[in-house]
């Protein structure tokens, strides 16, 4: 499976929860995304990184929460919960409080939007668990290589300190030691930055001997055209993005995107030039891969119209306060999310090391 695939649809995917604070269709979409992770993740260490998402998720709820409570809320409300004491500020810092009334219409906004929030998070997550990272940046055109190269390295670092951690806790339990607490926690983590900085180590001498950031010889005026194009391009994309989201711009938006993206392409496969690159065994963008990013672009494609059709439904008021009802048809386009696991092959299974071949 293509892993730009597996990126597009959970970037998709995240785009529609930006859509919406209704917490139904929040909570669908995690569920979606979950249940895709579930069924196609590979058994590989970085695929593991989708339950510290999940927590990350979890913690960014429970902070946002917090907030709502300390600082108090900008939603106006009548049911007042509990009240904390409330500590004076200096006239410089009006408009800012601590303590006071807290409310439920404060608290379920918060919750509205730190689940957005988390549901974000857990889209991303889910295209860690799926796509591998060295494939991903194989599949780069070759302008975008070292950046490539940069964002990878800093994915594949969470997944790596991951399993470096959960290794270190299994050996330190198999010797009878602590593995929880403040002392295991320093005696866990001083194993994972030396193995850091020799991962690091083995990494720079690996892409200093594959020749990285040697770049070939281009004419003046190629690099002066590949920069014309590509500035040209991503200004082009702004401004038509800017007019898609504008109600004045609906007539111009689309046509300077599209001429945008044109561009922009244009002076990425210029640029490539510079750089030279071999692939081995290249992913091919097959059928399934289609079909992948298709699902969740119809996701976000029919969440933003459900938003510009009924907003009530996509974003419930909390004043007065309601309970938050589930629309059909926009839960409906949700669950074509759950597409990539059906279409998309399976996982190998795990192979036991302590098996040997029989003959």
């Amino acid at each position: 499976m293509h892993p730009g695939a597996w990126w597009l649809w959970a970037l998709a995917l995240g785009t529609a929860a930006t859509r919406t604070t209704n917490p139904l269709l929040l909570a669908l979409l995690i569920t979606v995304s979950g249940y895709v992770v579930a069924v196609r993740r590979p058994h590989t260490p970085w695929a593991r990184s989708y339950g510290a998402f999940v927590k990350l998720a979890a913690a960014v709820l429970l902070l946002r929460l917090a907030f709502a409570v300390v600082l108090g809320s900008p939603i106006p409300g009548t049911h007042t919960l509990f009240t904390l004491p409330e500590v004076p500020l200096p006239d410089w810092a009006q408009g800012i409080r601590l303590g006071g009334r807290v409310t439920a219409e404060g608290l379920t906004f918060a919750l509205y939007d730190a689940l957005r929030l988390a549901a974000l998070l857990i889209c991303v997550g889910a295209a860690n668990a799926l796509a591998s990272p060295s494939r991903l940046l194989k599949s780069l055109p070759g302008a975008l290589y070292e950046l490539g190269v940069a964002v990878v390295v800093a994915l594949t670092f969470a997944p790596n300190l991951i399993a470096d951690v959960r290794r270190l806790r299994a050996a330190r339990r198999l010797r009878g030691r602590p593995d929880k607490g403040v002392r295991g926690l320093v005696q866990v983590g001083l194993p994972v930055l030396e193995g850091a900085l020799e991962r690091s180590v083995s990494l720079a001498a690996a892409m200093d001997a594959r020749g990285y950031g040697r770049t070939a010889e281009v004419p003046p005026a190629v690099r002066r055209t590949t920069a014309a194009l590509t500035l040209g391009g991503l200004l082009g994309v702004c401004a038509g993005t800017y007019g898609l989201l504008t109600a004045a711009g609906g007539s111009y938006g689309l046509p300077v995107l599209l001429a945008g993206l044109a561009s922009a392409l244009a002076g990425l496969r210029l640029g490539g030039r510079r750089t030279l690159r071999t692939r081995y065994r290249p992913d091919p963008w097959d059928a399934r891969a289609w079909l992948v990013s298709a699902s969740g672009a119809a996701v976000a494609a029919l969440l933003i119209l459900a938003g510009s059709l009924d907003p009530g439904a996509l974003r419930p008021g909390v004043v007065p306060l309601e309970p938050p009802t589930l629309p059909l048809w926009p839960a409906a386009a949700v669950l074509l999310g759950l597409l990539p696991a059906f279409v998309t092959p399976a996982p190998e299974a795990a192979r036991d090391p302590r098996k040997e071949p029989t003959t």
